[in-house]
């Protein structure tokens, strides 16, 4: 039984990409799951939510919520943004990543603001990162100007759209990201420490392990993920904008919960947001194949976390009873 629980994300994945292959070949004589185009489409939408899960994962698995992570996105896209415009479209690539190493800096400030009010001040963390939500908004969009932060830059534009070995930059971005978050989560001290936190912090203490440093750099790894994200979307799209990243907060965390992460803590894995961030991708693009409003995407999402909840709660209850 619990290896059933542990497994519906996967079941669900290969469900609704049937669903949607079946769709394709009875309405429209064609696949759905075999162009290229769709897959390429696909994968870069499910990397652009796992930039942001990646780090929120080791937050939630250490039984804590990290809000901020959509304005640090944002925050991070607009001073990428500016720097590249103030320098002109003659930029070259060493103006090019300094105003990366300046967005990622940007967010981390986020994060370490984060840590300091949850680790060090004692503020939950749900409190403490609508808090620097807030801020983090008000900061981006007061640097822009209120307004859109376009630049013309080939340099950001290939890092952006661009592919290795015929797969899209962002895509070879989030991967390499998820194998770092991986291997820190299911191989290092630093993720025993994590699981055990969100599972008993109380244990954690008596054990010796320093909390409040562990949770700073827990939030810091969460901004910067998030703030990779935001060095994305500009290339991308030639453009900073405060609000990049507030489209893809519900799908970043209902990509935690979705691979099987507890709203307690003491549960997640890498993979498994990995999983979700697919799910949802597929879920955006396969509602739109269908020919159905952009907007169905909101409500669909919402019952999957509805369903992936109820999973979470069906789990503790029929294997905590079993035990």
């Amino acid at each position: 039984m619990r290896s059933l629980f542990n497994a519906w994300s996967w079941l669900f994945l290969i469900l609704i990409l049937g669903f949607f292959e079946i769709y394709a070949q009875t309405q429209t004589g064609s696949t759905f799951l075999f162009r290229i185009y769709n897959l390429q489409s696909i994968s870069v939408a499910a990397s652009q939510i796992l930039l942001l899960a990646l780090g929120l994962t080791l937050v939630i698995v250490a039984g804590h919520i990290d809000l901020s992570i959509a304005f640090s996105t944002g925050f991070a896209a607009v001073i990428m943004a500016m720097i590249i415009r103030a320098a002109g479209p003659d930029a070259g690539w060493l103006i090019v990543l300094l105003a990366m190493g300046a967005g990622i800096l940007a967010a981390a400030m986020v994060g370490l603001v984060n840590g300091w009010l949850v680790a060090l001040l004692n503020v939950p963390s749900f409190i403490g990162t609508l808090g620097t939500y807030g801020i983090a908004r008000g900061v981006a969009l007061i640097a822009a100007g209120g307004a859109t932060v376009s630049i013309r830059n080939d340099h950001a534009r290939a890092f952006g759209n661009g592919t290795i070995l015929g797969l899209p930059i962002p895509l070879v971005t989030a991967a390499i990201l998820a194998l770092a978050c991986h291997y820190l989560l299911k191989h290092t001290r630093f993720g025993v420490h994590t699981y055990a936190l969100g599972a008993n912090r109380a244990s954690v203490e008596r054990a010796g392990v320093d909390v409040k440093k562990h949770l700073i750099l827990l939030f810091l790894l969460s901004a910067i993920t998030a703030g990779i994200g935001g060095l994305i979307y500009t290339s991308r799209f030639s453009a900073g904008a405060a609000n990049a990243g507030e489209p893809i907060l519900l799908y970043a965390v209902a990509a935690v919960f979705i691979g099987g992460a507890s709203l307690t803590g003491g549960q997640g894995t890498i993979t498994g947001t990995v999983i979700g961030a697919f799910i949802i991708a597929v879920i955006q693009f396969g509602l739109v194949f269908c020919g159905l409003p952009p907007y169905w995407q909101f409500v669909a999402v919402g019952l999957v976390i509805i369903v992936a909840v109820l999973v979470d709660q069906s789990k503790d209850r029929i294997v905590g009873g079993r035990s």
